[in-house]
Order: structure tokens, then sequence, then C-alpha cells
């Protein structure tokens, strides 16, 4: 089995650390081989942002950023940049408090969030990234919802305060995840 996803938005809507929990929790807690790659744009906070993540059963080469079997877009210039590479069959995970564009595609499925509004109503726009990473993680089920928690744990461990709403914002991303499958 192999994953391809590629997380795309602008700085500052978490996108590289999104990638990092994910691709953390995968490499230290379970025998499946992981790649990380990041790429940012000329400005970070506000620039364009992305990263790839592969996960496998089989040793992982670099990952090439052509054909993904998942896509989570954050903003409207992601979905119309990386739309063409989710392969059909693939599934696109949506913030849909930003992107409002129709999906010119029928060959793939279509999970729509809204990170940035629940975010908000949870009294921080920061965590938007926590919610989709649960989204994510509740429908793909691409690994254990407990490790993605104890991975963001320890990474947020030198600020506690943060864990209460992180965890509520991961759970309520699983919630959102899970119903839409």
């Amino acid at each position: 089995m192999e994953t391809n996803l590629c997380v795309a938005g602008f700085g500052g809507q978490g996108v590289m650390t999104l990638g990092k929990f994910l691709a953390s929790a995968t490499c230290d807690s379970t025998d499946k081989n992981v790649t990380f790659f990041p790429s940012y744009g000329a400005e970070q906070r506000g620039g364009t942002a992305n990263c790839f993540v592969v996960i496998s059963d089989e040793m992982v080469g670099a990952p090439l950023g052509d054909v993904m079997d998942d896509l989570i877009v954050m903003n409207g210039p992601s979905l119309n940049k990386f739309l063409s590479t989710l392969k059909p069959g693939g599934t696109l995970f949506i913030n849909s408090s930003i992107v409002s564009d129709e999906i010119s595609r029928d060959d793939v499925k279509v999970v729509k969030a809204p990170v940035t509004e629940l975010a908000l109503e949870m009294g921080n726009a920061k965590v938007l990234n926590v919610i989709m990473l649960g989204v994510y993680v509740g429908y793909t089920e691409v690994i254990a919802p407990e490790i993605v928690w104890e991975t963001i744990e320890h990474k947020l461990g030198k600020k506690p305060k943060l864990l209460p709403l992180n965890k509520a914002a991961f759970e309520k991303g699983l919630e959102i995840g899970r119903s839409q499958k």
C-alpha cells in the first residue's frame, strides 16, 4: 500500500505542520516508510505553501508530486494549481470556508469541511490545520487517530495550554471525516 498526499494552501494556514504531524506520527509509530517534502513560496506567511507526504509499505523514493491519491486544499489557488494532479478515484479534501469553486471533475471523491469557520468558532484560527488533519485521518484511516494525537501531543508538549483546544479540534475533524465516508 502506498498513499501519496499533497497538502496545499497559503503560509499561515499550518500546511507544513499538518504534513509534519502526519509524517512524524507514521514514521515514529508504525513500520511504514514515509517521505515528507515541503515547498514554500517566496514569502512564508501569506505566500504559497504545499507539502507532499508519501506513506508506503515499501521503500519510498523522492515524491514526484505529479499523481496524488489524496489532495488537501486550504484555498482556491491551491485547488486550481493541484486538482489536475489528483488521480481518478482519488479524494479531494476542501476547506469549504474559503474554497467555493465548483469542482470540475466528477471522477474524484470530495470531502468538504469548513475548517476555517470551525477554528474561529473554537476561538483560535490556528487550529484549522489540526481540524483538517482530523478530517483526513477520520476519512482515510491511513493511520490510527490515537497515534496521530500522541504525535500532536508530543510536538506541542512545551505548550501544554494548547493541548485541550488542539484535542478538541482534532476530535471535531475526526467526526467530520468519519461522517463523510
